[in-house]
Formats: C-alpha cells, sequence, structure tokens
C-alpha cells in the first residue's frame, strides 16, 4: 500500500476549475452542422480511426468507413525503414440502421484491418484503400517499450453539444495531439445521445475527424461503452472491443501502466467482476501504474453513485489501484484519495466526469471526498495524464462555460 498523493497530482491552476484555457479560439468556427465530406467519391475511406485494446506496442485496430459497398479493402502501412506492408480487412458489413432513422440519412459501411506485428516506439505512415479509392496521406506512432515518459489524454461524454464537440476534438488536434508525447486518447464513453441511430454515430464519426492533427496524425483511442451507446454500432465502429456483449479488457502501456476498461451497461457482478478480479490480483504485482476506467461513477460529482461503489470499489481499494477514470455526470471533478468510505492517503483517486462538449452541469461540490485535495467544478474539458516511473501528473485543459 502507497501513498497515492505523493505519486498524483492535480496542478491547480487560477480559479476553481484547475483547467489550463487555451489563449486562442479555433480558427475555424464550429457549425450545428456535421462535418460532411461532400467532395470525396463513394468508395473514399472516411471515419478514420485507430482503436488500442491489448498491446499497443505491436498491435492496433485500423478502421474506416465508405459511402457505399466495397469488395476490396486493406490499409497500407510504411514504416520508418521505409518498408511496405498491406494488411486486408477482416471485417467489413453495413453499420445497422434503426427504424427511428430518417430515411434521407445515407448509409454507411465500416470497415476493420486488424494488424499486429508491428515495431514499438515507431511512427507508421499510412493509407486506408477501398476499390482503389485511399484516404489522405496519415500517420501514427505505436507505444514504446522503453522508460521514456509519455502522457494519455483523457475525456467522455461528446453526446450532445456540436458546437462544443468540435470544438473540443479541435484542441485535440491543434493544442495536444501535436504533442509526440501524446500516445493515445482514452475515451470514457457516450459518444452519442442514442447509440442505436446509425445517423447520429455518422455525425459523431465525422466530428472525429478533426481530432486528426495538421498533418494527419491520428490518435488511437481506448474506447468505453456508455450508457447512451447501447445498441450494436458501438461495437460496428470500435470493432467489438473485449468480447461481443461484454466490452470489458486490459490494455499494457508503457512504463508499467496497466489499464482494465469496465462495462457499466452490464451486471457489475458475475463475469465482470470475476474477470476484474482475476485482472487486478494477476496485474498488480507486476505493474508500475495499474488504472481503471469506466462510465458510471463510483463516486460521483453530480448524480447518486452507481453501482461500482459496492461491486468494484472495494477491489480497487484491496489491490491499490492508483487511478480510476470516471464520467456521465457532465462535470469536472477530482477526488480525494478515498479508501474505507474516508480520506486517506493511501487511497483511490477518481478523476473525470465527462466534457468532450455535452452540457455541463453543477456538482455537488459540498460531498466529503471533493474537498480538498479534491476539486469541483463546470468547463468542456480533457485531461492530460502525464506518466513516468516515479508520478502520475494530471492537468485538465478546456473551455469555461458561462455560470449560472
Amino acid at each position: 500500500m502507497r501513498p497515492l498523493l505523493s505519486a498524483l497530482s492535480l496542478l491547480a491552476c487560477a480559479g476553481l476549475m484547475a483547467m489550463a484555457w487555451p489563449q486562442d479560439a479555433p480558427t475555424t468556427e464550429p457549425t450545428d452542422e456535421p462535418t460532411r465530406l461532400v467532395d470525396l467519391d463513394a468508395a473514399r475511406p472516411m471515419h478514420w480511426r485507430i482503436s488500442w485494446t491489448e498491446d499497443p506496442a505491436r498491435q492496433a485496430t485500423f478502421s474506416w468507413s465508405t459511402a457505399v459497398e466495397t469488395e476490396s479493402n486493406r490499409v497500407r502501412l510504411f514504416g520508418e525503414d521505409g518498408v511496405e506492408r498491406t494488411v486486408d480487412a477482416v471485417r467489413s458489413a453495413q453499420f445497422t440502421r434503426s427504424g427511428s432513422d430518417a430515411e434521407d440519412v445515407p448509409d454507411g459501411w465500416y470497415h476493420h484491418a486488424r494488424v499486429t506485428d508491428l515495431v514499438p516506439g515507431t511512427r507508421y505512415n499510412f493509407l486506408l484503400e477501398s476499390d482503389g479509392a485511399a484516404s489522405r496521406p496519415l500517420w501514427f506512432r505505436t507505444a514504446p517499450v522503453g522508460d521514456e515518459p509519455y502522457a494519455l489524454l483523457y475525456g467522455g461524454d461528446s453526446r450532445s453539444g456540436l458546437v462544443d464537440r468540435q470544438r473540443m476534438n479541435r484542441l485535440i488536434a491543434t493544442e495536444l495531439a501535436a504533442s509526440p508525447d501524446v500516445l493515445a486518447f482514452v475515451h470514457g464513453g457516450d459518444y452519442v445521445y442514442n447509440g442505436k441511430l446509425w445517423a447520429q454515430w455518422r455525425d459523431w464519426l465525422d466530428h472525429h475527424e478533426l481530432c486528426t492533427t495538421p498533418d494527419g496524425r491520428v490518435l488511437p483511442v481506448v474506447p468505453t461503452r456508455g450508457n447512451h451507446d447501447g445498441g450494436p454500432l458501438f461495437d460496428e465502429v470500435w470493432d467489438t472491443p473485449g468480447e461481443e456483449g461484454q466490452n470489458w479488457y486490459g490494455v499494457e502501456l508503457p512504463l508499467g501502466l496497466e489499464l482494465l476498461t469496465l462495462n457499466t451497461n452490464v451486471s457489475h457482478a458475475g463475469d465482470q467482476l470475476k474477470w476484474l478480479r482475476a485482472e487486478l490480483k494477476e496485474r498488480r504485482p507486476r505493474t508500475r501504474w495499474l488504472l481503471c476506467q469506466y462510465h458510471r461513477p463510483a463516486s460521483p460529482a453530480v448524480k447518486a453513485a452507481g453501482a461500482a461503489r459496492e461491486a468494484w470499489v472495494p477491489w480497487f481499494e484491496q489491490h491499490d489501484v492508483d487511478l480510476v477514470f470516471e464520467s456521465d455526470g457532465h462535470a469536472l471533478k477530482r477526488t480525494a484519495p478515498i479508501r474505507d468510505e474516508s480520506i486517506d492517503e493511501t487511497g483511490v483517486v477518481y478523476l473525470g466526469e465527462g466534457g468532450l462538449g455535452v452540457p455541463q452541469r453543477v456538482p455537488y461540490s459540498r460531498r466529503w471526498y471533493l474537498q480538498e485535495p479534491g476539486m469541483s467544478g463546470r468547463g468542456h474539458h480533457l485531461t492530460l495524464l502525464e506518466v513516468t516511473a516515479e508520478t502520475l501528473r494530471a492537468r485538465t485543459f478546456g473551455y469555461p462555460v458561462d455560470e449560472d
């Protein structure tokens, strides 16, 4: 058991929010309209995305969409040695439409290419191709295996507020993903309001392209299913992270950091709890940093506590989990370290609550676990988690909201 406060610090900036606000607004003003790719050919890949669900140093899933059904779908990768490698998509099908989808919403097809045997800590340029039509030139970086520091982005709840969702995605592209230290985007769920509607996922995928840096860098995503992400489309967008019907899994990141993603939309007991207990027991002795993420919070700033408080928190505390990411509340929070329902420097810190564009709520800032060294506030936000061998340091970036 180790004091978490010596390992995890939230930098205190001016004001209650403890946030670093960009000095300049985005150069292109967001709109309430989706970002349409109307000039592209029907078969040309769009909606590019990369997901990490196991070994990000050596594996990645490349995913994209097309507006028509295509027969030949592949990703072409170019490593730093200049050698080209081609990997065919192993899963392609039409996105599921709901009876509630508007008739004038065009269909879409998804494609997933699962790439293995990548070289750790390597930049890969890549092109996505469908029936000979190619995406723009893009690139990403695999996770390293050495001891160099790095950072992760964390945020959740982009289901509504199209203007602010675009603003946050542009913040990623222009201010955060431009840093070579940032490896991935850990997303806490609630991508859309109604997860069964293809029309809403199509809009989200259009907007997700805005996270691409001007020079074509794509940040891999570690996805979580939120309570608004019901239905088959989440698995169609992200190639079913974890086993079908479960969506819980573990990712090994550099510097001995391991991240367990859980699903608060299914039973917190049964198979999921059995898996969590086994993973915590196995991973804690070998890891430097042990983190968890899921959607509905155990230590909320706005709502009542979810089932995770009774089902999972005792196991987090027993195995000295270092940090837990939570979303769902539509506010900003960082709890004091908690153990046995009390503030304890050896306890678990819960961070996040959701601010990727969704309208912000007023947190219940008098809750005992939000007192110093905890905090709460309002603002569209992303957390930058900086990882070294000795420390985890969280800094929060975003845009303030008008106080009521």
